[in-house]
């Protein structure tokens, strides 16, 4: 288990150094990620280099004990490589520059940048490949992260290189992104420009495949750092820090390049579903290896900064995120920063430690979790622990998002819910884009699947006729991988099956804007501001499933159910009488089709009918209550008490750290247990 943080030494005097290789020492850091943010020390000028601040940094580490996840150091150019070269800078959809002083502030797609930081990197790799202090490499820094976007010319250079490559001709392109609409038909490549401000609406193709080339340019600079380091002799795993589901980067292209997956999770203490939002991003990043460990490169210990309020942590609220991370897949658990910085925009960041010292709340979580993590024997690899996967694929987010659909969707939100019903049946998720759910799996859960790609299709279609059972809609299987409407209409790839077909969407305005009127309405006291709430057949639409009410949003779409039984039927709403559920036998499996969002009673009733169909199994038979989380990874069962009220568990098992034999756990608040495989739990509260 490693455990460390970011440490910056460069922010201090060099008589701080060794009290600093003391203390992590104290509480018990293995491995520190050293150098992101240190280019301007490194080389401080064009033609002026100085490692001797690293080798010694890097010798005290070595010699107590410590090991180095070593930086490139390239995710922030310094001031002089701008001033030098200005077409590094990253530009707005004005063509405006973002200068330096912040950090992001380049373009990936720069020739110079790039020629910049391979020199950087090559000297690093160079000096540093084989010491034995190194056991890692850490390229980049969280990518894309504060500009996930841009327009320079250099972008405007690289997206036609990118688009040659993808297409190959004008006239393939043309038909790709269906120029023909609104006189955009391009006659050379000289004519294509980045999806740059413009009076109206964009081509949606175009701003799909630029989301998809600026994804690509990232993960082509980690690509070429990565490449020089394995050409200088490094052997250590290379990686470079995500961010969970970051919109940006489709993670799902950049994991076959990446050794081992690392990820920087901030949880809002103040969100209410903070433990299901984690919990789902610890799934997802580990669902991006199946079968490997990961790491969480970055974590607060305590308050953040960027927040408009950063309330502190509750006590032991660290232990039990940490034992989270582990119970999904987590061999490692790293920090935003080692030692909090006195200066700069993160001075108020907290940090493993404070400026307030050694006798904080915070030093003693630290150093007691590093004493515990120690402990711990080996932990079972992740193994096919899932039987569900929540079909999740940036693609399609992407598309699903863009402007001049029948309703706006938050895809994440929305796929969260999904998980959350799964998660607080104790019940473990891969998250997974279509094309990789197999028969590993029992039910695939697929909503909102707007854009859907011939071998995605192929891939669930299998699915379903090899045993499991499969559920999709609404508005999924609309388009193609170029956001183009199919020549047979919609669920052209999946109707079949599904066994129906669809008609319209028949959008119902989503609850966040009926929020919003229903505001307005209390803010005007009297006359016609004062009745705003949009009328209810406006906004939804019920059907009954298992006997009791049931409201959908978003969408009543008008359904043929031409080969399907159905479940469920709009008893409201302007799809009344037609399906709102259905399900199809298909090969040995089934396939059913839900043509609205459930609110979370309902949805709650479609997955207990969904786990039934698939015959899932949670982690623990017994109900568990609602702040009460498990996971399982291999034979290890981690149990975790997110509540403000002590827990009691009857479990026959074995504890994790001893081996002993246990009949009960008495978790508090904030507490968790790592058990072996236990056969039999009961839980009360």
């Amino acid at each position: 288990m490693l455990y460390g943080a970011d440490y910056n030494p460069d922010q201090w005097p060099e008589d701080v150094w060794d009290d600093d290789v003391s203390r992590m020492q104290e509480a018990g850091v293995t491995t520190v990620s050293l150098g992101i943010f240190s280019w301007s020390r490194i080389q401080p000028a064009p033609d002026v280099w100085d490692f001797s601040w690293l080798d010694t940094i890097i010798g005290k580490l070595h010699a107590g004990g410590i090991g180095v996840n070593l930086a490139t150091a390239t995710a922030s150019p310094p001031p002089w490589a701008t001033v030098a070269h200005p077409d590094i800078l990253a530009a707005d959809e004005n063509g405006a520059p973002y200068w330096h002083g912040s950090r992001q502030h380049h373009s990936p797609s720069s020739p110079t940048y790039r020629a910049l930081a391979a020199e950087l990197v090559r000297r690093l790799a160079e000096r540093y490949a084989h010491h034995p202090a190194v056991v890692m490499w850490h390229v980049g820094n969280e990518s894309g992260c504060h500009l996930p976007v841009e327009y320079s010319d250099a972008a405007r250079d690289a997206f036609r290189r990118w688009l040659q490559n993808r297409y190959e001709t004008i006239p393939a392109l043309n038909e790709a992104w269906g120029t023909a609409f609104w006189s955009q038909r391009y006659g050379a490549w000289e004519e294509v420009f980045p999806p740059r401000k413009a009076p109206y609406s964009r081509n949606p193709s175009q701003v799909l495949d630029y989301h998809r080339f600026m994804s690509d340019m990232w993960l082509e600079c980690y690509i070429a750092e990565r490449d020089i380091i394995r050409a200088a002799g490094g052997r250590q795993p290379i990686s470079t820090n995500m961010m969970g589901p970051f919109k940006p980067a489709d993670y799902t292209t950049w994991a076959p390049h990446i050794d081992v997956i690392t990820d920087d999770c901030y949880p809002d203490p103040l969100d209410p579903q903070r433990v299901r939002n984690t919990a789902f991003q610890r799934d997802l990043v580990r669902s991006l290896k199946r079968g490997h460990p990961w790491l969480l490169m970055e974590q607060a210990t305590d308050a953040v900064n960027w927040r408009p309020a950063n309330p502190s942590k509750r006590d032991g609220q660290l232990s039990a995120e940490t034992a989270q991370s582990i119970g999904r897949g987590a061999d490692g658990i790293l920090f935003f920063q080692w030692r909090q910085s006195r200066a700069g925009s993160e001075k108020f960041h907290s940090a493993m430690l404070p400026h307030a010292g050694t006798r904080t709340r915070t030093w003693r979580e630290v150093t007691a979790l590093g004493a515990n993590l120690a402990q711990l024997p080996e932990l079972p690899t992740p193994g096919d622990d899932a039987q569900v996967a929540l079909v999740f694929d940036w693609e399609n987010w992407w598309a699903l998002e863009a402007a001049d659909h029948p309703n706006r969707v938050d895809y994440l939100a929305l796929m969260r819910e999904w998980y959350g019903t799964l998660h607080r049946r104790g019940i473990m998720v891969d998250i997974v884009r279509p094309e990789h759910v197999d028969s590993r799996y029992r039910l695939a859960v697929a909503p909102f699947l707007y854009l859907l790609r011939d071998e995605g299709a192929a891939a669930l279609e299998r699915f379903a006729a090899q045993g499991g059972t499969l559920l999709t809609g609404p508005f999924s299987d609309i388009v193609d991988g170029n956001d183009r409407f199919r020549a047979d209409g919609f669920l052209t790839q999946l109707g079949p099956v599904l066994g129906v077909a669809l008609e319209d969407f028949r959008a119902l305005v989503p609850p966040a804007l009926d929020q919003v009127a229903e505001r307005a309405g209390e803010e005007g006291a009297t006359g016609a501001g004062a009745d705003t709430r949009i009328d209810a057949a406006l906004r939804e639409a019920r059907f009954v499933l298992d006997g009791a009410d049931a409201v959908g949003t978003y969408f009543a779409e008008a359904l043929f159910a031409d080969d399907a039984d159905v479940v469920a039927a709009f008893t409201s709403g302007p799809s009344r009488g037609r399906p709102a559920l259905t399900r199809r036998a298909h090969g040995t499996g089934s396939a059913w089709y839900l043509a609205t969002m459930p609110d979370a009673p309902a949805l709650d009733r479609v997955v207990a009918r969904l786990v039934e169909d698939a015959g899932v199994s949670p982690v623990l038979s017994s109900p568990l209550p609602e702040n009460v989380e498990v996971a399982r990874r291999g034979d290890l069962v981690t149990i975790i008490n997110h509540g403000t009220a002590p827990v009691s568990i009857e479990v026959v098992g074995t504890r994790l750290e001893d081996d002993e034999a246990i009949s009960s756990v008495e978790l508090e608040p904030q507490e968790s247990a790592f058990l072996l495989a236990p056969a039999r739990v009961a839980v009360s509260a």
